[in-house]
């Protein structure tokens, strides 16, 4: 039983998987230190609050709720509606999406394509209607014209 688990802890693909997930944690927190400190601040110079979890809108209640008394911390009055703390989040996907696109996914795909090198050649435009055949094809499936074979 015991080196069954073993097994399974030291597989590559659990290693990596929690790796990744500390990692991103890791990451998380500072992409919401730098939403929260810095992006923030600079978009709302132009909106002009200081703070997008304050922003709220404020929907007519079409029948009169009684607050609890006293009021908890985290009460919400009907007909709130707490955009500011969605756009906090919509900001910090988008830097988290970008962070991880342009320094991760961008240059690994620079970097396969450099190491793999250009991919071979496997097909060519038939002369009669233009469609891609493959290069060992004596006649177009397309239009079933009789192609010559590349000189190799």
């Amino acid at each position: 039983m015991l080196k069954g688990f073993r097994d399974f802890i030291l597989r590559g693909n659990v290693v990596d998987l929690a790796v990744a997930v500390i990692i991103g944690a890791a990451f998380s927190a500072i992409t919401v230190s730098v939403t929260t400190a810095v992006i923030t601040p600079l978009i709302s110079a132009f909106v002009g609050a200081p703070n997008f979890d304050n922003l709220v809108f404020h929907v007519p209640v079409l029948h009169h709720v009684t607050p609890p008394s006293p009021l908890p911390a985290n009460y919400i009055p009907p007909g709130t509606i707490e955009i500011g703390k969605f756009l906090n989040a919509a900001i910090n996907f988008v830097l988290q999406a970008a962070v991880i696109y342009f320094l991760i996914v961008l240059p690994m795909q620079k970097l396969l394509a450099h190491i793999n090198g250009p991919a071979a050649v496997t097909t060519r435009p038939c002369p009669q209607c233009l469609s891609e055949i493959p290069l060992a094809a004596s006649r177009c499936r397309f239009c079933t014209q009789p192609v010559d074979k590349p000189a190799a």
